[in-house]
């Protein structure tokens, strides 16, 4: 199966980790295209939330948290505001 644009394979990207005074995150962006609606997303994974330590490997930090966004993306419940579908 041939890889298709970005947008039609619902992939989340690792962009970067970044220090703030409140933890440290790891940011990735999701690009994708479900039955004809086309959604970007950022979602930022603190590290705090992960089960890892922080002398592990980069590697194995960015996979644990790529892990826990992909789980809560996928559980996510999405409402717009002030409209009752």
């Amino acid at each position: 199966m041939a890889l298709k644009h970005l947008a039609e394979n619902n992939l989340i990207r690792f962009i970067s980790v970044t220090r703030k005074k409140d933890g440290l995150f790891v940011n990735f962006r999701i690009n994708g295209i479900r039955e004809g609606t086309t959604f970007n997303a950022s979602i930022s994974v603190d590290t705090a939330a992960v089960e890892v330590d922080l002398g592990d490997p980069l590697e194995n930090i960015i996979e644990a948290c790529a892990k826990m966004a992909v789980k809560s993306i996928q559980r996510a419940e999405f409402h717009f505001e002030g409209v009752n579908v």
